[in-house]
């Protein structure tokens, strides 16, 4: 059995196990749970030492049959698209079993098993090479999320969980008809023989065909991540969600509607795709300044961050049609970005309404003077959340800002605006938030972190700042599956490649060489 095959089955062992110890046992569970986590995260270690960034196509890949009729197969296997996105879900779930530990009191037994299953329906989704696998995956994560809501979450929580799940399940229901349909065209539901059998012509969708195909598929995903005007839901679920939800929820959830655009969208509808361009990089970028607008106004810090969430992400859609590979790059860069970053805002979020009870910006004040640490972490994760350089989101964003430029200067233009504004709300709530008088009250319940907060917040720190500076880690791996996508759009002209490029093609980019000399016309 390979690191990827353990790596996902064992959160799915972990629930099982803790469905069997004794409800009674609450730190016997805790324990459990954070173990299992743990391990799991370090499996996925494994597979980041032992992917090859220079080879092409998927690796640790098991490809066995399940159903016999329709042929349905257990396919499963990472490329550099999927590789990171893995390790951010085993990274943030062992962190959201310790943000939990206290916080947690009630239906602990099932709150933690709920976490377990999650992280397996997530990996599930990024490691699936078969459209039904894909698509069961994909629902089992909704499962878990709609309680983590529904049953841990605050005063409007049935309201937030509903409203959810009914958003996600209309565009997978979509998503599922068009499965199908390609399934009567070819005879298989595997994505590897489907991308093959379109690349030789074997299987030739009409221009209305193609079109309604991609937009089934995008509507899905376009929920999920969320896409203006399709954005809704994501606020009021991430006020009600308890302090873990929201951080699986905004760092591994969201991702994977960004993930199936570039997975299945882009290779298996090359010409809808393209032909969308305009408008979805319309909706991404009234999203950007839409959002980062609504967020500025905001009360209630929960939706702030929420609010940036639909900014941020829509940066993501933008360098994903833009078609350029430095845009591909930056897309990609900026969700594992955005996980990192944003998940610890929710997280420092968390810990004050731990401490205050109160998520309104209006009842703090002051914080810095009782809780120093506190005050440096949340400075430190605001100017990374703007993007300030040598953090984190610089990197992604200017890799889309640049990519978009290459496709359409003004896309560049009217997107940077989000920048400027992500600054105007984040430095004004942490202005609110922490510096000024504190009021009796914050003294007495704002005290700082304590050791095991240090410990979950800490990774994400790191990883921030390692983002920021050693862009070589990731980005080699992460350029190599964005190439081979773009062939299969046939659309990259600029940074087009006959091969897996190397790491110097996208960094050098970035650092303003000639990458143009670098990379060549392979047209």
């Amino acid at each position: 059995m390979t690191f990827l095959n353990l790596c996902l089955l064992l959160p799915l062992a972990g629930f099982f196990l803790l469905l069997v110890i004794p409800r009674a046992r609450e730190n016997a569970i805790r324990i459990a749970c954070l173990a299992t986590s743990l391990i799991a995260f370090v499996l996925s270690l494994g597979l980041a030492v032992g992917f090859d960034a220079a080879k092409s196509g998927f690796q640790f890949v098991t490809d066995s049959p399940w159903i016999s009729s329709p042929p349905i197969r257990y396919h499963v296997g990472i490329d550099g698209l999927s590789l990171w996105l893995v390790l951010l879900a085993t990274l943030l779930t062992p962190i959201a079993v310790l943000i939990s530990w206290r916080y947690i009191e009630k239906r602990v037994k099932e709150f933690y098993a709920f976490l377990l299953l999650m992280e397996f329906g997530l990996i599930g989704v990024f490691v699936s090479l078969d459209l039904i696998l894909f698509y069961v995956f994909w629902e089992v994560s909704l499962v878990p999320m709609y309680f983590l809501i529904g049953v841990w979450g605050h005063e409007r929580r049935i309201y937030a969980a509903v409203k959810f799940f009914l958003y996600t399940m209309a565009g997978s229901v979509l998503m599922l008809a068009a499965m199908i349909y390609l399934y009567t065209l070819s005879d298989t539901f595997d994505f590897t023989r489907l991308s093959a059998l379109m690349a030789a012509g074997r299987i030739s969708l009409r221009p209305a065909e193609e079109l309604l195909l991609f937009l089934a598929f995008f509507l899905a995903f376009a929920v999920k991540v969320p896409l203006f005007p399709l954005h809704t839901w994501l606020p009021d679920a991430h006020v009600e969600a308890p302090t873990a939800g929201s951080v699986i929820l905004a760092s591994v959830m969201l991702k994977m509607g960004t993930y199936g655009l570039l997975r299945f969208c882009l290779p298996l509808f090359p010409s809808a795709s393209r032909e969308s361009a305009p408008w979805v990089v319309t909706l991404a970028i009234v999203g950007i300044i839409y959002g980062a607008l609504v967020a500025m106004v905001q009360p209630n810090m929960k939706k702030l961050v929420a609010y940036s969430s639909v900014s941020h992400l829509g940066f993501v859609v933008l360098g994903i049609f833009s078609f350029t590979q430095l845009g591909l790059d930056g897309a990609v860069y900026q969700m594992l970005n955005h996980g990192v970053s944003t998940g610890a805002l929710f997280m420092l979020v968390g810990y004050m309404y731990e401490r205050r009870h109160s998520l309104e910006i209006a009842d703090y004040g002051g914080v810095a003077t009782p809780a120093p640490g506190l005050a440096a972490v949340f400075m430190i994760t605001t100017l990374a959340s703007i993007g300030l350089p040598m953090l984190n989101n610089f990197v992604g964003e200017f890799l889309v800002l640049q990519g978009a430029a290459q496709a359409n200067f003004k896309w560049a233009v009217y997107a940077a605006i989000g920048v400027i504004l992500s600054a105007c709300y984040m430095l004004w709530l942490y202005q609110r938030a922490f510096f000024g008088e504190a009021s009796e009250t914050v003294r007495s319940h704002l005290r700082d972190l304590t050791p095991r907060e240090w410990v979950a917040i800490a990774p994400l720190l790191i990883l921030m700042v390692w983002m920021g500076t050693a862009t070589r880690t990731f980005l080699p791996a992460i350029s190599s599956a964005n190439a081979q996508i773009l062939e299969q759009t046939q659309h990259n002209v600029e940074f087009h490649v006959r091969s897996a490029p190397s790491t110097e093609v996208s960094v050098s980019a970035l650092l303003g060489t000639e990458t143009r000399r670098e990379a060549g016309h392979a047209r």
